[in-house]
């Protein structure tokens, strides 16, 4: 009784549908679009990262599906035949026919396995499976961190692009008017005048082609995101807090146990072990405990068939184990433990790896915060160099082409600094993910 009621507990809750619905996030639009914000709305709708979360769920479900057959399996079975003509048989030295016209049968199988190393395996390993698929989502969310940040980056350099050829033109405008008014007093001759309506459609020319590149990498920053295409996003940022934000402790040394795949392999590991464990189990017999329950009915009028009823039950043990199987087991156990030590291989293989992507994303860190100390400073000597020309210009002293050579120079020197400046925020990234400082 006890055995019947555990299958009715079963059978209820198996048959009983999940009733808790998964809400969908209708806000898709970001209203403070800024770098934290954008990561967040990525991994809530970034569809790989929803995908990974489906994988869990899949890996879930079929864990349970496989621990399933440790419960008892109840089977109901029914059948009805009718004999057009009864069979024949030889008996007492004559044939004679046998059996009924109608017969039916109904009846319960249970069987219960008590031993089997493919039940062991998943149960050994069901935490395991988990967390493997759980660290494959992790993985790719530090990638989906790391590509909307650099997405992000990318687009703020564009824009901080079109700002300093929005401020160009102003000064180029001004120095067109400047050049203009003097070549209409006598002063300068009309070469000034061209030289600042060359220079001036020059960089309204860079900045239409800057405005357009900027399209296309807001298209790619909402890929990246899992944002709509449709929506306007307008990224938010502190150009201060960034720039404090760009520098790290070049002190710090990798740990392997930190990163995501160094986790992924160690788990592998273990998957391993249970898998050569699984074969050593194949010399081991399985074991499994059956019993059923019939109802026979037997009549050659069918409208009576049902009236007198035949019963008949029974229980047993089977066990089972191979005795020769040409040495496949041993060769299977012999594979399992290759594949043990490949593993191992790739432990040391990633361990290697990991430190050429460090020592790699370190030297770049450096070389950009070297580049990007240079080039800070460029831009403040760029600029008194123009403002101080641009003041001899006026008063006669230098020629309008030394104001085009520092008025170039201040627009150079202003988009190597935010290049440099978005380039150590990048490399910043690389050097955090190389640590494993990114975890979810």
């Amino acid at each position: 009784m006890r055995i019947f009621f555990t299958i009715l507990v079963v059978v209820y809750f198996t048959a009983t549908p999940d009733k808790s619905i998964s809400q969908n996030n209708n806000d898709s639009v970001l209203q403070n679009a800024s770098l934290v914000n954008c990561v967040q709305y990525a991994l809530q709708h970034q569809p790989s990262v929803q995908q990974s979360i489906i994988d869990e769920d899949i890996v879930d479900k079929s864990i349970k599906s496989k621990l399933a057959d440790w419960y008892p399996q109840l089977n109901l079975n029914y059948n009805f035949q009718n004999n057009f003509q009864l069979p024949s048989a030889y008996f007492g030295g004559s044939v004679v026919q046998t059996g009924t016209y109608n017969n039916s049968n109904l009846g319960i199988n249970l069987t219960q396995n008590l031993f089997t190393r493919d039940l062991l395996l998943a149960n050994k390993t069901s935490d395991d499976v988990r967390k493997q698929i759980k660290q494959s989502s992790v993985s790719n969310k530090i990638d989906v961190t790391v590509n909307v940040s650099k997405a992000f980056y990318d687009v703020l350099l564009t824009q901080k692009q079109i700002s300093v050829l929005d401020e160009d033109i102003i000064r180029l405008e001004k120095s067109l008017k400047d050049a203009y008014n003097q070549y209409q007093s006598g002063i300068v001759d009309k070469t000034d005048y061209k030289r600042a309506t060359i220079s001036l459609n020059n960089a309204k020319a860079q900045r239409k082609q800057v405005q357009n590149l900027i399209i296309a990498k807001y298209a790619y920053l909402k890929q990246q995101m899992g944002y709509p295409d449709n929506l306007n996003l307008v990224l938010q940022y502190d150009s201060n807090l960034m720039e404090s934000e760009a520098f790290i402790d070049t002190a710090q040394q990798v740990t392997y146990q930190n990163r995501i795949e160094f986790k992924l392999l160690q788990t592998q590991q273990k998957l391993q072990q249970a898998n050569l464990q699984y074969n050593k189990w194949s010399y081991i017999p399985t074991v499994s405990a059956f019993g059923a329950y019939n109802t026979n009915y037997i009549n050659n009028d069918f409208g009576k068939l049902y009236n007198t009823a035949y019963t008949n039950s029974f229980f047993g043990l089977q066990l089972s184990m191979p005795i020769f199987q040409g040495n496949k087991r041993i060769y299977q156990v012999k594979q399992a433990e290759l594949q043990v030590k490949r593993v191992d291989w790739d432990m040391i293989a990633l361990k290697s790896k990991i430190n050429t992507q460090y020592e790699q994303a370190m030297a770049s860190y450096k070389g950009n915060l070297a580049n990007y100390a240079a080039l800070k400073d460029n831009v403040l000597l760029a600029d008194e160099v123009y403002k101080t020309i641009h003041v001899q210009y006026t008063s006669g002293i230098k020629t309008y082409l030394d104001v085009i050579i520092a008025e170039s120079d201040l627009r150079t020197a202003q988009l190597n600094y935010y290049t440099a400046l978005y380039q150590l925020l990048e490399s910043k990234i690389d050097v955090q993910k190389a640590l494993g400082n990114i975890q979810y």
